[in-house]
């Protein structure tokens, strides 16, 4: 038997300040995060969705590291060589960005530092806060391995990257082509398309006229709110089987501002029902207008630079920027009498680059491309076949809806920050790619760009173990567990990986084809109203502030207890104060059943044990077996709804006040019982929570088993024990007839500690005969005197019978009171017997119903009719009395 020592003291209370930051330095010092490759047990790894290194964990982020570390923590206790990878991302436009705005306030441009200079300044830069986020981390309590730490631009990764590409290009999978991107003006680069958000615009709707003035000449009247677009116009489209202007179709019309002649094309993409019937086709600066310019091989002119101004147009427009523009264009259309109708306010979607905040520039450009068709195929299959599990199932559909139907990918960028496109030109033309251990031909120019963030990230699986080289960490964690990440970048990240991941699998050897073997998707964390979190809207919560105010396991609690797969949680302060308090009642639950013995060691023969004893074992077999389905299948929130209950309501609120009878006995057997089975409850409970709240469950556990570390304890396993049936019974029973017995205590406004002295009828036949003296000091009840003389009576009705409690409160009982209670509990019992009667006699309702809903009815009917007579032979006797 392992003793706990009484007199090794905790705190009078739970501090998380006093014992967090140590704990956690412990942890590492101890080495209980760094994986051994080299170990017979069998792994579990993540890999962290990498945060971007010049950034800050939000509450989304901490939500996703509580729910990675309570799968790594769960696993590590079950006995698995845990591998919980950490990294962070280079984030090129997000970098870049932050420097290029520290430049500016220095009154400099990267272009005055020269690539070579800034790139080195970024490098500082990352140095200055790499880590911010791995402080954060540590104040979180994520048990990653530090040891393997990764960053998307070291050294490793930098050859991983180049490998890939090299492959792919060498396999076609990899070209250049002009093609429409989403292109930021301000940092004059393509981006992607998770880097757009698009937001509700006041913009004007314009309808002006092509061709004659003249009503009785051809011409076509279109409408557009970027009117500027129109200088690219290379085709005026309508629907094959408009009649309107069948006749047009095949002729030009001349454009209002060049020497150029526009033709009328037809083409289905065209509604007829909306506005005039016809479009303007822009093709180098509008998506589908793109996709008609294909169809039909309609040039597409590019009329706007870098920087979105107006260019090569020979046009006035020349030089000014888009939105002057629109309002140029608009004035001299107007001039020349062919604004058809009054602009009017048009409300419409538009794109904004997410860095920068302006609007986002559909253009034609020339960029490296990704042919994701064949990789796509396997990444759908691959959760077709099961070889991917995701979670829940019901995000398959959503799955597969994008790769499906994915389009290639623009994997450049136009920054100097991020991995450098491994493609050089020769002086005469010449392509070459250059993989990681070639040599770069004497006189060959590199691209000048860099690869898009998402093509590193999406290697990231398998890059961090150390592939393209064969490691003893790909060998042992490869391909990982599970990936756990929100299923907001489902397409942009886990597509990608997945991918990658299915590209490069089979040259790992057998059981590689995938990068992860379970999916996990979660939601987003809203406010407390179901709001999305936004600096906006004002209502973002600093992760690290509730660290602050209510402690690392409160935190993760509260997440936790709200995490469920794919669906969004709402989080307030008042969930963080509640996490809090189950903290602190967690640690004087365990300080005062350590106070009165608590051991942990073999239990006795269940035959030398209570039915209060059996019944809390049985009751924590059945918690564990909940709680390791819900960790097992995602389901965290029913993990921890179910310890929490248990925790709270049963252990707290009742075993221990049940055990408190059981060392009044004063018997040495059964005290003993009793702090064994005390110290077992609180032992399991403890590795139970320890994934979710691992800092007081460490203090804790420590302290009253003597053993080191609950991060390496045992994970509870399950009992072979029968459940004892008849003990749940007479517990619930005992329970029923004390909370009734408290009630009336409570109606009367008895003080708690008062005792009132009772005669009980029914004890010996609901069997709980033995159990009269929980019912005497948890109900504050005391045997009957010679002098007793019963002033109320209080009929509870158990599971095989009723239990009457006759109780003397001379000089106590508020009569009045005590008969308002009854009165209201009899008109309940009337009107729910007044239901039930009369739905049995409802001929109509009766031919319906199917039998086991009337045999319910019924059974309520014989309950209600019971409840009518206790509670009205109860208001005699209190008039009675």
């Amino acid at each position: 038997m392992t003793t706990s020592d009484p007199t090794r003291e905790l705190p009078k209370s739970w501090d998380p300040a006093e014992h967090e930051g140590r704990l956690y330095q412990g942890w590492v010092d101890a080495g209980y995060f760094t994986a051994d490759a080299t170990s017979d047990r069998p792994a579990f790894s993540i890999v962290i969705p990498p945060p971007n290194v010049n950034g800050s964990l939000h509450m989304g982020h901490a939500y996703e590291h509580v729910l990675m570390d309570a799968l790594a923590r769960r696993r590590r206790m079950q006995g698995y060589e845990v591998l919980w990878l950490p990294g962070m991302d280079h984030a090129a436009i997000a970098m870049q960005t932050m420097v290029e705005r520290k430049l500016a306030g220095e009154g400099l441009t990267r272009d005055d530092l020269g690539r070579e200079a800034f790139i080195e300044r970024v490098w500082t830069e990352k140095a200055e806060i790499g880590d911010n986020i791995g402080t954060q981390m540590r104040r979180l309590g994520d048990s990653v391995d530090w040891s393997r730490e990764r960053f998307t631009m070291d050294d490793g990764l930098s050859r991983a990257v180049q490998t890939v590409f090299k492959q792919m290009f060498d396999d076609g999978l990899i070209y250049r082509a002009e093609r429409l991107v989403n292109w930021s003006p301000v940092l004059k680069t393509a981006i992607s398309d998770i880097e757009v958000s698009y937001a509700d615009v006041e913009g004007e709707l314009v309808s002006f006229r092509y061709g004659s003035l003249d009503d009785a000449e051809p011409h076509i009247v279109v409408a557009t709110t970027r009117l500027e677009t129109m200088l690219g116009d290379t085709a005026i489209a309508v629907h094959p089987e408009d009649e309107r202007y069948a006749h047009l179709i095949g002729t030009e019309l001349e454009h209002p501002f060049s020497d150029r002649k526009i033709p009328v094309i037809a083409d289905d993409y065209v509604d007829p029902e909306f506005g005039s019937g016809a479009v303007k086709i822009t093709p180098a600066h509008d998506p589908n207008d793109f996709a008609i310019g294909q169809r039909h091989n309609l040039p597409m002119p590019t009329i706007m630079d870098d920087e979105a101004r107006i260019a090569d147009t020979g046009t006035p427009f020349d030089g000014m920027d888009r939105f002057e523009a629109r309002v140029k264009v608009r004035e001299a259309l107007a001039e020349q009498g062919r604004i058809v109708k009054e602009v009017r306010p048009y409300l419409h979607s538009v794109g904004h680059s997410e860095r920068t905040g302006e609007p986002i520039e559909p253009r034609l450009s020339m960029q490296w491309w990704v042919k994701v068709e064949t990789l796509a195929k396997a990444a759908g299959d691959a959760v077709r076949n099961g070889d991917t599990v995701i979670h829940p199932t019901s995000m398959e559909p959503r799955w597969f809806g994008w790769v499906d139907s994915m389009y290639d990918w623009c994997i450049s960028r136009q920054l100097w920050w991020g991995h450098r496109i491994p493609i050089w030109y020769g002086p005469d033309g010449e392509v070459v790619c250059v993989g990681p251990d070639d040599e770069v031909p004497e006189g060959y120019v590199q691209d000048t760009d860099v690869l898009d963030t998402w093509f590193s990230s999406g290697l990231w699986p398998f890059s961090t173990m150390g592939w393209p080289d064969k490691s003893a960490d790909l060998e042992k964690f490869y391909p990982t567990s599970v990936l756990v990440t929100g299923y907001d970048i489902l397409f942009f990240w886990v597509a990608r990986m997945m991918m990658f991941g299915t590209y490069v699998g089979p040259e790992l050897g057998e059981g590689n084809k995938v990068p992860f073997h379970n999916l996990f998707l979660h939601g987003l964390v809203r406010d407390e109203h179901g709001r999305k979190m936004s600096k906006s809207k004002g209502n973002g919560i600093d992760p690290l502030d509730w660290v602050e105010r209510f402690g690392a396991d409160a935190l993760r609690f509260t997440l936790a207890r709200g995490a469920n797969p794919g669906s969004d949680i709402s989080v307030g302060e008042d969930h963080a104060q509640s996490s809090r308090n189950f903290a602190t009642k967690l640690f004087n639950a365990t300080k005062f059943a350590m106070m009165n013995g608590a051991v942990t060691g073999e239990l006795p023969d269940r035959t030398a044990l209570t039915e209060v004893d059996r019944w809390i074992l049985d009751r924590l077999e059945q918690v564990r077996a909940e709680a390791d389905a819900g960790y097992e299948s995602y389901e965290f929130s029913k993990a921890c709804e179910a310890l929490y209950h248990f925790a709270w309501d049963e252990v707290c609120d009742w075993y221990l006040e049940l055990a408190k009878v059981q060392y009044a006995e004063n018997d040495e057997a059964r005290s003993r019982s009793t702090s064994l089975v005390l110290g077992t409850v609180l032992d399991s409970l403890l590795r139970l929570l320890h994934p979710v709240m691992p800092f007081v469950s460490e203090v804790l556990w420590t302290a009253l088993t003597g053993r080191p570390s609950v991060v390496v304890a045992e994970w509870p396993q399950r009992s072979d024990a029968p459940g004892d049936a008849s003990a749940a019974q007479h517990i619930d029973d005992l329970q029923r007839l004390i909370t009734e017995v408290r009630r009336f205590r409570s109606d009367q406004g008895l003080k708690p500690g008062q005792r009132v002295a009772a005669e009980i009828d029914g004890l010996d036949t609901a069997g709980l005969a033995p159990s009269r003296a929980y019912l005497d000091s948890l109900a504050r009840l005391e045997p009957a005197g010679e002098t007793f003389a019963a002033t109320a009576t209080i009929d509870v009705r158990l599971s095989a019978t009723t239990v009457t409690v006759r109780i003397d409160t001379s000089g106590t009982v508020d009569v009045a009171a005590e008969r308002k209670r009854l009165t209201k509990d009899l008109a309940a019992a009337e009107k729910e017997l007044a239901g039930t009667t009369a739905k049995l006699g409802n001929d109509q309702f009766l031919s319906k119903a199917p039998d086991h809903v009337v045999a319910k009815i019924r059974e309520r009917q014989q309950v209600a009719t019971e409840e009518v007579d206790r509670l009205g032979a109860a208001l005699d006797a209190l008039s009675g009395s």
